[in-house]
């Protein structure tokens, strides 16, 4: 009797164990976003520093749960069709522009 109990136990304390080490190992999803701009990062710099600042509002923390890939047109429009083709080769989970 004390034998099942023991063998029980032990059974129980491996399935809990599989399981704690199973969701310790599961990495965190690190979101892609892509920043399509056509200004040149000076133009759009006060535009991009509020934009990171309403991630990290919302918890997002640059190379820990995000990674941001930027692409400027310089104020050369005819650029922006070939950076926003790259930003999808890469593979963003999203591809964040703005215009007027």
């Amino acid at each position: 009797m004390i034998r099942r109990v023991v063998l029980f136990i032990c059974l129980l304390l491996t399935v809990f164990l599989h399981g704690v080490s199973a969701q310790a190992q599961q990495p965190t999803k690190v979101a892609r976003i892509g920043l399509l701009v056509a200004v040149s990062p000076s133009a759009a710099a006060a535009r991009t520093e509020a934009f990171r600042q309403g991630l990290r509002e919302l918890g997002y923390v640059e190379a820990k749960n995000i990674v941001i890939e930027s692409r400027y047109a310089e104020e050369n429009l005819d650029r922006l069709p070939a950076l926003a083709a790259e930003l999808v080769r890469l593979k963003m989970d999203v591809i964040v522009t703005a215009g007027g």
